[in-house]
C-alpha cells in the first residue's frame, strides 16, 4: 500500500524533516510524493534518489495560494495514488495543507506525532493498520492513537526514527488537473536572513537562553558558535525583544530534538519544555538549584551562565585546536 509524503517545495537536497519523513515512510510500504510547488527535473531526481516511485505534480504551480491549491494537489494524489498514509512535516504550511486535505477526504489528522510503524494488533486494514504515538499535555504523557479512517494524515515532529531506507529510483512523474481554486494569493515573499547559524529545529545542537540571560544573548551565541549549533530561546526572550522569534523553542515555538541540547538561564517552564525534552542529552546551567529545568537534565550546573558558558566556549575553542 503507497505511503504518500507532501513536501511544500524541493530543494537541491531534502532537508532533515524531509529526509526524517521519507525514513518512516520507507517502512511502511512504497513511498510516493506530492509537491506542492513546481517541479523540476533536478526536483524529480532528488527525490527519486531518496526512493519516490511517484511524483505527482500539479500542471500549474499551485504555490502562488495559500495551502488552498496546494490541498488540491495534494487531495489529487491521495485519490490517483490510493494513499492509506500520508506524511509530512510539522512546519506550518504543510500542516496547513494536510489539514483541508484531511478535511476535503473525510480523513484523520494525527498532528505532532513521535513515532509512527506498522501495528502488531487489532485490525490491520487500511489506516487502521497504524500504531501511531504523540506526546501529549505538553509531553507530559505519550498517547498511542490508532487511526480508524481509511487514509491517515500524519505530521512530524523533529527526530522522528526512521525505520528504514528507501532504495534510490528513476521516479516517475505524475500531472494532475486541479481546479485551480486559490482563495488567497501570495503576492511576495522575503526570506528570512539568519545569523549563519544552523536553523534550531533541524541543529544537532542547540544552546538556549531564558530569562536568566537578562538580554544579553553574547555567552548563548559564544557557546553556539564553538559547538558548531543553532541558538535557541524561550518564549519570554522573544517576547522581550532579545532574540528573533525564530529561535524560540517549546509548545508556540519549534519543537527540536538535537543530540545536545544546552539551555542556560532558562527554569523550565512546562511550555519550554514541550519542545526540547526529547533531546538526546540536556545540560541545564541556572543560578536556581531547584529550577524544574534540573528534574529532566542529564547534567546540571548550579552556577552563572556568564561565567559558565564562556568558560565552556573557552575549553571547546582550545580543545578544537589541539586536534
Amino acid at each position: 500500500m503507497t505511503v504518500l509524503v507532501y513536501l511544500d517545495s524541493v530543494g537541491p537536497q531534502l532537508s532533515a524533516s524531509q529526509q526524517e519523513a521519507f525514513g518512516v515512510a520507507a517502512g511502511l510500504g512504497p513511498v510516493a510524493v506530492a509537491v506542492g510547488s513546481a517541479v523540476s527535473a533536478d526536483a524529480v531526481a532528488v527525490l527519486g534518489a531518496a526512493g519516490a516511485q511517484r511524483v505527482y505534480a500539479a500542471e500549474q504551480d499551485p504555490s502562488g495560494s495559500v495551502a488552498v491549491g496546494q490541498a488540491d494537489v495534494l487531495v489529487g494524489a491521495v485519490r490517483a495514488s490510493e494513499a492509506v498514509t500520508v506524511l509530512s512535516s510539522i512546519e506550518p504550511i504543510e500542516t496547513e495543507v494536510m489539514a483541508r486535505a484531511a478535511a476535503l477526504t473525510e480523513s484523520a489528522l494525527i498532528t505532532q506525532v513521535s513515532a509512527v510503524e506498522p501495528a502488531t494488533e487489532g485490525p490491520l486494514t487500511a489506516a487502521s493498520g497504524l500504531a501511531v504515538r504523540k506526546d501529549v499535555l505538553s509531553g507530559e504523557w505519550s498517547s498511542a492513537v490508532r487511526p480508524t479512517t481509511a487514509t491517515a494524515f500524519l505530521t512530524l515532529v523533529p527526530g522522528v526514527p526512521a525505520s528504514a531506507q528507501a532504495a534510490a529510483q528513476t521516479a516517475e512523474v505524475v500531472t494532475l488537473s486541479t481546479g485551480g481554486r486559490e482563495g488567497a494569493q501570495i503576492i511576495s515573499r522575503t526570506p528570512v536572513v539568519y545569523d549563519g547559524r544552523p536553523d534550531v529545529s533541524s541543529a544537532r545542537v542547540v544552546v538556549s537562553g531564558g530569562r536568566g540571560t537578562d538580554g544579553d544573548f553574547g555567552p548563548v551565541e559564544q557557546l553556539a558558535d564553538a559547538l558548531g549549533g543553532a541558538v535557541g530561546s524561550t518564549r519570554d526572550a522573544t517576547d522581550e525583544g532579545w532574540i528573533p522569534h525564530n529561535t524560540q523553542v517549546g509548545q508556540t515555538g519549534a519543537t527540536v530534538r538535537p543530540d545536545l541540547y544546552i539551555a542556560a538561564g532558562i527554569s523550565g517552564a512546562v511550555h519550554h519544555v514541550a519542545g526540547m525534552r526529547q533531546s538526546g542529552t540536556i545540560v541545564a546551567v541556572n543560578t536556581d538549584m531547584d529550577a524544574p529545568i534540573f528534574d529532566i537534565a542529564d547534567f546540571g550546573i548550579v552556577g552563572d551562565l556568564n561565567t559558565v558558558l564562556p568558560q565552556a566556549a573557552e575549553a571547546i575553542r582550545a580543545r578544537k585546536q589541539q586536534g
